[in-house]
């Protein structure tokens, strides 16, 4: 029993259990983790990025972040809430409005995500020249 107590009590603290290190993204069962992939996935990293610069309606936010199916966005939406990043704010309208936008802890991670971003759409000509040299030499290889 003891073993359960201390399981709870680290996981209620946000103490990672393999080592005992607070918020180390690289053990296992650090909480951490998880929000870096909410954060880091495909439809995260474009939702906090899109919602950087207004807030918007899920529909709004669905066509700024073309492709993502309702269903994804709006999981994605929750685990970013449920994280701290976003804010849901219901408006007591008729028809009911919903708005979406990103706390203070949002707009900080944001910003190093835009970073990023902008990193890799202004290095993308060295991207795309080094992924055809890839292919080119793979190709090369595969039809041996």
């Amino acid at each position: 029993m003891e073993t359960s107590e201390t399981s709870t009590q680290e996981e209620s603290s946000g103490a990672c259990p393999d080592d005992g290190l607070a918020f180390d993204v690289f053990s296992r069962n650090c909480p951490s983790r998880g929000t870096l992939e909410h954060v880091t996935g495909r439809w995260g990293s474009l939702t906090v990025g899109a919602l950087h610069d207004a807030t918007f309606r899920f529909n709004e936010l669905r066509r700024r972040v073309d492709g993502v199916s309702e269903k994804m966005l709006s999981q994605t939406l929750q685990n970013l809430e449920r994280d701290g990043l976003v804010q849901r704010e219901a408006q007591p309208t008729n028809p009911p409005r919903v708005d979406y936008e990103l706390t203070p802890l949002g707009h900080e991670v944001a910003e190093r995500l835009l970073d990023l971003i902008h990193l890799l759409e202004g290095r993308m000509p060295q991207v795309l020249a080094a992924r055809e040299r890839y292919d080119q030499t793979h190709k090369t290889h595969g039809s041996r």
